[in-house]
């Protein structure tokens, strides 16, 4: 069982129907006495990665001194990562896209983190508009030696408020205690 979870969110859209899946994933997570440290990727100046290796040089210490290093920080003692985005041209959000790149940095240390989960939102009516991301998650999961613990794809959503009352709610708030 994962007790410390990270979780980025890359919703530049507050209140709107991705957030309302992390609070519920959140809301599950604390109801089984799991420490839960959300980042909202999408109000933090985080930068590129540029490809320099110096954190494979320095043990996971990236060159760039911006608004990602807590979130690096936070992921080193985490025990699980859950990524949450509405679908934005296929994949996650740039902004997530950003910090998922700056990962990077990490796969050349031990760290923890054992469990990873992926919690997306679409106004597409098919899951399959998430392929992209799922693709990119799965990878993410393998070569990062994470098990994946679950994804919940809620699609159909154009409104901020369309999610209420829809079952993948439940579904987040169930994975949030599960993982």
């Amino acid at each position: 069982m994962s007790n410390n979870i990270v979780l980025l969110s890359g919703s530049p859209r507050k209140g709107g129907n991705t957030d309302k899946l992390v609070d519920a994933f959140v809301e599950g997570a604390k109801s089984a006495g799991k420490t839960v440290t959300v980042f909202r990727v999408a109000d933090r100046k985080i930068a590129g990665c540029i490809g320099c290796n110096h954190c494979f040089e320095e043990k996971g210490v990236c060159v760039q001194k911006d608004e990602m290093l807590p979130i690096l920080d936070a992921l080193r003692t985490a025990d699980a990562y859950v990524l949450a985005s509405p679908v934005y041209y296929f994949s996650v959000t740039a902004q997530l896209k950003a910090a998922i790149d700056r990962t990077y940095a990490l796969l050349s240390v031990e760290k923890p983190t054992k469990k990873s989960a992926l919690l997306m939102t679409c106004g597409a009516g098919t899951p399959d508009a998430a392929d992209g991301a799922v693709v990119m998650y799965k990878a993410m999961c393998r070569i990062g030696k994470r098990e994946d613990a679950g994804i919940v794809i809620a699609t159909g959503l154009h409104d901020p408020d369309e999610i209420n009352g829809r079952p993948e709610l439940e579904q987040a708030r169930k994975l949030g205690i599960e993982i």
